[in-house]
């Protein structure tokens, strides 16, 4: 076992370790079935399925929860403009009918319910089918919680299912409820677009959170590098892999959508607001490129701030050793056991008053003569 293993956090541990199964996914409950069967795909994030729906024109705005998924049907030829949002993905039966309330076609119901379904653009006569995803950051056990988010755009409604409610579009059920802005001048699509500005900002938002976790681990890097800092460093380029596989498709859903000149559910109007928020997201993938080659490069610092540590240590170590070789030396040939008076060699400084403390003398020399030496050769 490595050194300082022991003193590396086990959350941390399993979370480097199931990081895998979080980029990849799993669909191994759908082998078998046909195509079309909605079957709950990923971790059940609610306690139960609340469905919100919002009817909104120029005069007002009115906000209730539904008991039961049928009274969605109602809200279809409903004056204004209609959004029902869903949170929770788990209960399959109560998402299927919704999906029948809109005519929703089978394979996308099983899109919704699959929360590893990657980001995609499905067209139809007459709705618009996306799927998202969005981040969040979690600070105690630094890494990302994805969640899916599926649209459903039609001529005077919007459906979105969550796999659990959270803060994400605060902002926009404030806009609704004020009538501030041009949202409740606009059509569904403007809507649509409000929503998916709000997912791109939060990238932006877990940008920043993730950049200051790298500049933490740069500086124990650089400073004091341990055994729980390559953990750190790959636990980052997982979560910058699991934040990219988010972002990329979402451009190119965006790219598709401005190029649909024949889709007359987004209008030339919203069509602008698209251009804008596509910028936007080419602003977040050059940002995440840059922190992928920063946390990249944290890797070869790692290693080489490693290696200076060890050279420091083997430098210390070899002028220990350099000092005491010609100590050694003059201990051996002082230290030797025989008679002098017999040996045809004569030794007479055995035999002086002053040798013993004349060798300890020469030895101290050597010590501080070496030691000037080094200094001014600058290997100390």
């Amino acid at each position: 076992m490595p050194p300082n293993i022991g003193k590396t956090p086990l959350p941390e541990l399993l979370n480097v370790a199931g990081l895998l199964s979080r980029i990849t996914g799993s669909s191994a409950l759908k082998a078998g079935l046909p195509p079309g069967t909605a079957v709950h795909v990923g971790e059940r994030k609610a306690q139960e399925v609340r469905i919100t729906i919002v009817n909104y024109d120029r005069e007002g705005c009115r906000t209730h929860t539904a008991a039961r998924p049928e009274e969605c049907a109602a809200l279809r030829g409903k004056p204004g403009i209609t959004w029902i949002n869903v949170d929770g993905l788990h209960q399959v039966e109560l998402i299927e009918k919704v999906g029948v309330c809109f005519n929703l076609h089978p394979l996308t119901i099983e899109d919704i319910c699959n929360t590893t379904q990657r980001p995609k653009l499905d067209l139809f006569d007459d709705h618009l089918f996306l799927v998202v995803r969005t981040q969040r950051y979690q600070p105690a056990t630094r890494t990302l919680e994805p969640d899916q988010i599926s649209l459903v755009l039609g001529p005077n409604f919007l459906l979105t299912f969550q796999e659990q409610s959270g803060e994400l579009f605060a902002g926009v059920r404030q806009r609704l409820a004020g009538g501030k802005g041009r949202i409740r001048t606009m059509g569904p699509d403007y809507l649509a677009y409000a929503l998916l500005d709000a997912v791109v900002d939060n990238y932006f938002t877990v940008l920043e959170q993730l950049g200051e976790e790298i500049e933490n681990v740069e500086d124990e890097v650089i400073a004091n590098p341990e055994q729980t800092t390559i953990h750190r460093i790959h636990l980052l380029k997982r979560e910058l892999i699991l934040l990219r596989k988010s972002v990329w498709p979402l451009r190119e859903i965006l790219g598709s959508l401005m190029r649909q000149d024949e889709q007359e559910l987004i209008g030339e109007a919203t069509n602008i607001y698209l251009r804008d928020l596509y910028d936007h997201t080419i602003q977040v993938i050059d940002t995440l490129e840059t922190y992928r080659d920063v946390v990249a490069g944290l890797l070869d610092i790692y290693l080489s701030s490693l290696s200076n540590r060890m050279n420091e240590i083997m430098k210390v170590l070899t002028i220990f050793a350099a000092i005491f070789i010609p100590l050694t030396f003059i201990a051996g040939v002082y230290g030797m056991n025989f008679n002098p008076e017999s040996s045809p060699w004569n030794m007479p400084e055995l035999h002086w008053y002053w040798g013993y403390p004349l060798a300890l003398g020469l030895m101290a020399a050597m010590v501080v003569a070496m030691l000037i030496y080094f200094k001014r050769k600058r290997w100390l």
